[in-house]
C-alpha cells in the first residue's frame, strides 16, 4: 500500500475503529454504525455491513456508497437507518468525514435523563466543551431523510450530538480524530455516571479555566495525541488480529 491508495487505507482505518469499539465496549450487537468519506471525495462515503458483527469486520467488507445510496463496492445494499443518518449529514456537515453513531453504555445513560448535560466537573470532559449539541427529542427510527435532516440540524457545527434516548453521533475530520473523540467521550460519560452516583454535589471547573484548557487540548499537541493513539490501536490489531486489513 502506498500514498497512492487514499480509499484502501480509509477502508484500514475504519475496519480498526469498528473493531476496537467492539473491544472497549461500545458496540451492542450488530447495530450502530460507522462511516468515512473516502478522501478526496464529498460523494461517497464507507460505512460498515449490515449483519456483520464488529468483531468480524475487515477492509473489505466495508461497503462504499454514493450520495444517492447507489452500491458502488460491496455485497448487499447499506442498513436504511445508517444510510439515512450518515447520508444526511455528510451532506449537511462537510467537515464531519468521519460519523461515529453508538449506543456506547456511559454516554447513552446520559441521554436517558432530563438534563442529559455532560458537565465539565472533569479535565477529560473539558475536551468537549462546547463541543456537544443535544437533541431532546426522541423521534423513532431514521427511515427516511427527514430524520437524518433533523439529526444534522441539531448537530450544526458542533462535532458532537446527544441523541435523547437513544445514543450518540461523533464526528471529525479524520478516523483517528473521531475515534478518540469517541473513545474520550465514553471515558468522560462514565466518570461522570460514577461521581453522579455517589449522590454529590459536582465539583464543577472555573469558565475561565474550561474554555482555556479546551483550547490547550484541541490544538497541535491534541491533534498529534489523537493520531498517536490511533496508530498505537492498530499496530495492537496488527499482533493480534491482523485480519482486520483484509
Amino acid at each position: 500500500m502506498t500514498a497512492a491508495d487514499p480509499l484502501r487505507q480509509a477502508r484500514i482505518d475504519l475496519a480498526a475503529a469498528l473493531r476496537w469499539a467492539e473491544r472497549h465496549g461500545f458496540s451492542e450487537a450488530i447495530c450502530n454504525h460507522f462511516s468515512f468519506m473516502v478522501p478526496g471525495t464529498t460523494d461517497r462515503f464507507l460505512i460498515n455491513r449490515q449483519g456483520l458483527h464488529w468483531r468480524e469486520t475487515t477492509a473489505s467488507s466495508l461497503l462504499l456508497v454514493d450520495n444517492d445510496g447507489k452500491l458502488i463496492e460491496g455485497d448487499a445494499p447499506p442498513e436504511p437507518t445508517a444510510f439515512y443518518i450518515h447520508w444526511r449529514l455528510h451532506r449537511a456537515a462537510p467537515q464531519a468525514r468521519c460519523i461515529l453513531h453508538t449506543h456506547m453504555p456511559y454516554a447513552t445513560a446520559l441521554t436517558m435523563l432530563e438534563e442529559p448535560e455532560l458537565l465539565p466537573a472533569l479535565q477529560t470532559s473539558l475536551m468537549f466543551h462546547e463541543q456537544i449539541a443535544y437533541d431532546p427529542d426522541y423521534n423513532g427510527l431514521a427511515f427516511d431523510e427527514a430524520e437524518g435532516d433533523r439529526m444534522a440540524a441539531k448537530l450544526g457545527n458542533r462535532s458532537v450530538l446527544f441523541l435523547a434516548n437513544h445514543g450518540v453521533i461523533v464526528t471529525g475530520s479524520t478516523v483517528h480524530e473521531a475515534y478518540d473523540k469517541l473513545y474520550y467521550l465514553e471515558r468522560a460519560c462514565m466518570t461522570t455516571v460514577l461521581a453522579l452516583s455517589t449522590g454529590k454535589k459536582l465539583k464543577l471547573v472555573r469558565p475561565e479555566v474550561r474554555a482555556r484548557t479546551a483550547e490547550q487540548m484541541r490544538g497541535a499537541v491534541g491533534h498529534t495525541q489523537q493520531t498517536a493513539h490511533f496508530e498505537a490501536l492498530k499496530r495492537i490489531l496488527d499482533k493480534e488480529a491482523a485480519d482486520y486489513r483484509h
